[in-house]
C-alpha cells in the first residue's frame, strides 16, 4: 500500500460548550462546528457529522467537474440536496442521501455515465466505512 506524507493542513481548537474552530492553514479559512441539539449541543453551526455529509457531496461534485473537464464538456448549474440519517448504539451516521439536480443542462448518455461513475468513486466516498449507506440519485431534469 502506498502512503503519502503531507504536512498539517488544519489546526483545530476546542472553544468550549461543544464548539470547535478549525482553521485551514494555507488559506486561513475557518469552520466552526457545534454539537447538534439532540446531542447536548447548541446546533448553531454545522455538526462534525454534517461536515462528513457535506464533504461527501463536495467531493463528488469536484470529481465530477474534473471528469467533465477531462472529457471536454461543462459541468454547471448542479445542485444537491443532502440528508444525513443518524442511528444510535453506537451513535453514528447510518446513511447519507444525496440527490443531484442538473438544472437546465442536457447531457448525453455517455456524459451521464461519466458523471455518475466519477461521483461514486470520489475519495471521500471510497474512504467512508462500508456500513455507511450512500444513497445517490441523479435527477437529469
Amino acid at each position: 500500500m502506498l502512503y503519502f506524507y503531507t504536512m498539517t493542513t488544519i489546526k483545530t481548537k476546542y472553544e468550549g460548550d461543544l464548539r470547535t474552530r478549525a482553521t485551514h492553514l494555507a488559506s486561513g479559512t475557518e469552520i466552526i462546528t457545534d454539537a447538534p441539539k439532540d446531542n447536548h449541543g447548541k446546533g448553531e453551526a454545522f455538526s462534525p457529522t454534517d461536515l462528513v455529509s457535506a464533504a461527501l457531496g463536495s467531493c463528488m461534485l469536484s470529481i465530477m467537474g474534473i471528469a467533465a473537464n477531462t472529457q471536454q464538456f461543462e459541468l454547471k448549474n448542479v445542485t444537491m440536496d443532502i440528508t444525513k440519517i443518524m442511528t444510535s448504539n453506537p451513535r453514528r451516521i447510518a446513511e447519507i442521501e444525496i440527490q443531484f439536480h442538473f438544472n437546465g443542462i442536457q447531457y448525453n448518455e455517455h456524459q451521464k455515465l461519466i458523471l455518475e461513475r466519477a461521483a461514486r468513486t470520489c475519495p471521500v466516498a471510497l474512504s467512508l466505512h462500508p456500513d455507511l449507506t450512500q444513497t445517490i440519485s441523479f435527477n437529469w431534469e
